[in-house]
């Protein structure tokens, strides 16, 4: 049973922060990339539906666990032209067969999965051959000290954030996930707390 915080506060908290303008110019950088049948990781609120291509993408489908949050998605704004269907699930149990989908879009998702090695190998698994994962995702700064920082504050910081982890690697986690990376960029995004702005995007195939 959802308490009060995650099911009216949370949503808002996340909203608010998840569609900042920095967050919102990484989205724009990285959901235009996909094609074909695309399935969204932790839809969320639906903030990277409306940065698709409905001359490239035949269907976007969401997953999320979050009833509060589907029905954002369910509603969030997109080109009529698009196909969208949200559904129940988590990304580490997808309801879906083999070797569904041309592509696999994760922004902002892996930080709060209860088992990323599980929800990257479901990637794996409903991507066709030669599917791309495309990805960008906050996570473990290189800078030690900015590190020390982020291990000090995730312990507060999963229990008002919905579970989101500050200290998980990015990249690194996403290749030893059996994912070979085609291109991968790396910076702090700007006018955010750096322990909160590791930022990383790029493009991965099934290895």
């Amino acid at each position: 049973m959802a308490s009060l915080y995650d099911r009216w506060l949370l949503p808002k908290l996340l909203t608010c922060a998840c569609s900042s303008p920095p967050m919102m110019k990484q989205r724009a950088k990285i959901v235009p990339k996909a094609e074909g049948r695309v399935l969204e990781l932790g839809i969320g609120m639906g903030l990277n539906l409306a940065y698709y291509d409905p001359a490239k993408v035949t269907e976007v489908k969401g997953v999320d666990p979050s009833p509060e949050l589907r029905a954002r998605a369910q509603s969030a704004p997109h080109d009529p032209a698009l196909k969208v269907s949200v559904e129940d699930g988590t990304a580490e149990a997808l309801p879906f067969p083999d070797r569904t989908f041309d592509c696999v879009v994760c922004t902002f998702t892996l930080c709060s999965v209860h088992t990323p090695t599980a929800a990257l190998a479901e990637a794996r698994r409903v991507l066709k051959p030669g599917g791309k994962f495309l990805f960008c995702e906050h996570g473990l700064a290189p800078d030690p000290g900015v590190a020390n920082w982020q291990r000090r504050i995730e312990p507060v910081w999963k229990r008002i954030a919905g579970g989101c982890h500050l200290t998980r690697p990015v990249s690194s986690s996403i290749a030893a996930g059996g994912f070979r990376l085609e291109s991968v960029d790396r910076m702090y995004l700007p006018k955010t707390p750096r322990f909160a702005g590791w930022n990383e995007w790029g493009v991965a195939t099934p290895a």
